[in-house]
């Protein structure tokens, strides 16, 4: 399997882990400020980006055209099970061809097209990933909820902070 795949797919199975230690309560709890979005909106987010990123048409992939099903925002057991279908879907991506793409994106001044390609789309993804699980893990802070994973929301290239065992 390609490297940018394996990391995708190694980034996104943090979701599983935490999915499986929420309540759908917490999942889709609103109640952080300052922009009062639950974890479930994000977790949707990610998987509506890979859904459309999986989508692709005439070598054209549209970010723009996400589905935004509510069920998994307020769901654990919805989005551990659309979550299987995007690793199956990803899992069987042929990157090794990584033919060049069209990508469909708004970056705030309407559609515009951008030449890609599918690695640089999967490592695009994984990018978003991890910066949605940094909010993520924001309102995890705010709702007392801590997970047992301690690269969760961070990059990879992210300097750890060393702390003075002595």
């Amino acid at each position: 399997m390609n490297r940018i795949l394996q990391s995708t797919i190694q980034t996104l199975n943090k979701t599983h882990k935490l999915l499986s230690t929420l309540s759908d309560d917490k999942y889709s709890d609103t109640s952080v400020s300052p922009y009062y979005s639950s974890i479930g909106s994000h977790i949707r987010h990610i998987y509506d980006f890979y859904d459309c990123a999986l989508n692709v048409e005439d070598g054209r992939v549209d970010l723009t055209a996400r589905k935004r099903i509510a069920c998994i925002e307020n769901s654990c057991d919805s989005a551990i099970k659309y979550f299987d279908t995007i690793i199956s879907r990803l899992k069987a991506v042929d990157v090794l061809n990584n033919k060049e793409l069209v990508v469909i994106d708004d970056l705030g001044t309407g559609k515009i097209e951008i030449n890609y390609t599918y690695e640089a789309l999967l490592a695009q993804g994984n990018s978003h990933t991890i910066h949605h699980y940094a909010i993520i893990n924001y309102i995890l802070d705010r709702l007392n909820i801590t997970i047992d994973d301690s690269d969760f929301g961070y990059n990879p290239t992210t300097p750890k902070k060393v702390t003075n065992l002595n």
